[in-house]
């Protein structure tokens, strides 16, 4: 399952950056209009992702001690090198590709919306197969 994710984050961002640059390359309203749907698209499954990883995370925090920067951005150690670095940089490729092409063409500014997909699958991932330490038990007073 956790190579899926991965898998499943550069594929979309190569979707994104193919149909955002030759949107963005040609200004051709058609693929305008196809590079907003894709935008669209894979926002609102990175809406889905990221709450479906919210929701693991909150079951999983009965047990274990989870901060939300461990979560989603894979900070202390939550997940492998080799994982946080194809998933983060999965998203900073959303990223870049957003910034660049909207700043090309305005009408391609939908594209800021998709690293959410990008946040959504790291949270995913970690939310899932992450690694976080136990919850220490807390003194209970009567």
């Amino acid at each position: 399952m956790g190579d899926r994710i991965i898998r499943a984050s550069w594929t979309s961002t190569a979707v994104f950056g193919v149909v955002a640059a030759a949107a963005a390359a040609t200004g051709n309203r058609p693929l305008e209009i196809a590079s907003a749907a894709v935008d669209v698209v894979l926002f609102l499954a990175g809406c889905v992702v990221f709450l479906v990883a919210y929701a693991k995370a909150v079951n999983r925090s009965r047990d274990e001690e989870i901060a939300v920067a461990g979560v989603y951005l894979m900070m202390g150690g939550s997940a492998p090198p080799q994982t946080r670095n194809h998933l983060l940089g999965s998203l900073a490729a959303q990223t870049a590709i957003a910034i660049v092409t909207a700043a090309v063409r305005w009408p391609l500014a939908f594209g800021i919306l998709v690293p959410t997909l990008g946040l959504g699958l790291a949270g995913l991932w970690t939310a899932t197969h992450g690694t976080f330490p136990k919850r220490r038990q807390q003194a209970r007073t009567a």
